[in-house]
């Protein structure tokens, strides 16, 4: 990375499913990978699944790319992670740590990562899921572990402490990757390099704060106070 972003050792993933701005941050150096779910699919307008991802890997065949089975019965997604690996050496597939019904996917996250496909547990907030997948995990395929830890901030945790332990309990299986997944705010990839996490997935409009790390603070509130100004003219405010 340049400037004052040069020392992070994190890897930047960009998280969302417009074809446009995922263009654009696998334009920027500095992307290592890209994430989706069905939400964010959802809201991109994203109409059909395998046509939408197949196009994406035909113009990002060379950075790991998540793709989320959305079957809720194990069998069938089991089927639907196996279709979706078979996409592109650079796809992970992610599969959520429960069904709807709480109960727990880590018996297919097994199969699946001992017959070769790369697995990304995802939706874990908690530091005995990580545990758990991690057990799933081991011995297996190249995988990553999602923590939400932008949904622990909401709770009002402070999400850095598990991330911490996480860490750790990922260190002796280096095949395995932690990612901080939803941060809130610019400082939280601090934090998870700080802390030694792997990876930090955020959206393009986060990403795109980076232009204002390490920016004089004067010079900041300077732009903010003629932001508020500009903003009253172009509104024709008046008292």
């Amino acid at each position: 990375m340049k400037g004052p972003t040069a020392g992070l050792s994190v890897k930047l993933f960009a998280d969302g499913a417009d074809k446009r701005t995922m263009m654009e941050m696998y334009a920027d150096p500095r992307i290592k990978g890209f994430t989706t779910n069905p939400t964010l699919m959802r809201k991109a307008g994203v109409a059909a699944y395998e046509p939408f991802a197949r196009d994406i890997l035909s113009v990002i065949p060379d950075r790991p790319i998540s793709f989320e089975v959305f079957a809720d019965e194990f069998p069938d997604m089991e089927r639907q992670a196996r279709k979706i690996a078979s996409w592109g050496d650079n796809v992970y597939v992610k599969i959520p740590v429960t069904n709807t019904k709480g109960e727990s996917s880590l018996d297919l996250v097994r199969r699946l990562t001992h017959s070769g496909v790369k697995v990304n547990v995802t939706a874990l907030l908690a530091l005995d899921q990580v545990r758990d997948a991690a057990i799933a995990l081991a011995g297996g395929a190249s995988a990553y572990v999602s923590v939400l830890a932008g949904r622990i901030a909401d709770t009002g945790r402070d999400p850095a402490p598990l991330m911490t332990a996480a860490v750790e309990l990922l260190r002796p299986q280096p095949q395995i990757e932690l990612i901080w997944a939803s941060p809130r705010e610019l400082l939280n990839i601090f934090q998870a390099d700080a802390i030694g996490c792997h990876i930090v997935t955020a959206t393009s409009d986060l990403l795109k704060k980076l232009t204002t790390v390490g920016k004089d603070l004067h010079e900041y509130s300077l732009e903010t106070v003629k932001m508020f100004y500009q903003d009253a003219v172009a509104a024709r405010f008046s008292l």
